[in-house]
């Protein structure tokens, strides 16, 4: 039986400590990047193996399991149905061209369920925390979703990941759809800095198609804290989904 009050703090304390080192390197080369070649639209950077393997030097003595953006899933023996969940660098574009909205995310799940998440903001130096068993919080402060029950007067957060095809007349009808009815739209780069937004009730709702799991683990661990909601559907991609998450009144 893992003690996941101990994993927590351990891995908050990964989070700021790489974050801090990473932030304090100086190293431009970070922002080099090159676009896939699978892929349209995706890219990769410098700064995205920098993080993934100074984030692994603390996460895989622990012993669990890790999927991870960059290194895809990673087995250990022994795992009791949990996971660590790793995107090193959400909101990769946004940091090489200089957009503030990017983030480390470091979820646990166990059974496909998560428990806690941990996200350290690397343009405010803040970290946000929480899951079912812990509440969540944003640089030490308590935070909840907000009241708001009518569309009309809520935000939505969305964008188009880059598995989304945006050719595909159903796909984008759905999306205009869905996003229509809101009375502000937000595309920020950034699914775990969106979900945090949410955790905190400066927007109602997230939703997205075709996003990756690592990149909304911690954000729906810090959601589930805070008092929201969500809904996970597979999509063909192997760890794909279709997101809906909010307030728990939307």
């Amino acid at each position: 039986m893992q003690n996941v009050k101990y994993l927590l703090e351990k891995v908050k304390s990964i989070a700021e400590k790489v974050g801090s080192k990473f932030l304090n390197s100086n190293d431009i080369n970070h922002k080099n990047y090159l676009y896939s070649d699978t892929i349209v639209n995706e890219i990769k950077a410098e700064a995205d193996s920098f993080l993934e393997a100074e984030i692994f030097k603390y996460l895989i003595p622990l012993g669990i399991p890790i999927l991870s953006e960059e290194s895809g899933y990673l087995a250990k023996e022994n795992d009791e149905g949990y996971l660590f969940i790793v995107d090193p660098l959400d909101g990769t574009m946004n940091f090489v061209r200089g957009i503030d909205q990017c983030a480390i995310s470091i979820a646990l799940w166990k059974n496909n369920e998560p428990i806690f998440g941990v996200i350290y903001d690397l343009s405010s130096k803040k970290l946000s925390w929480g899951g079912k068993l812990f509440g969540a919080y944003h640089n030490d402060n308590l935070i909840s979703v907000s009241n708001i029950s009518d569309k009309r007067k809520a935000i939505i957060c969305s964008g188009f990941p880059v598995r989304f095809d945006i050719n595909s007349p159903d796909l984008m009808k759905c999306f205009w759809n869905k996003i229509s009815a809101f009375s502000k739209i937000r595309m920020i780069g950034c699914a775990s800095v969106s979900l945090v937004y949410v955790a905190t009730g400066k927007a109602d709702v997230y939703f997205e198609k075709n996003i990756m799991l690592w990149d909304v683990a911690a954000g729906l661990a810090i959601l589930i804290g805070a008092g929201g909601d969500y809904t996970l559907n597979a999509t063909s991609v192997k760890w794909s989904f279709d997101i809906e998450a909010s307030n728990g009144n939307l």
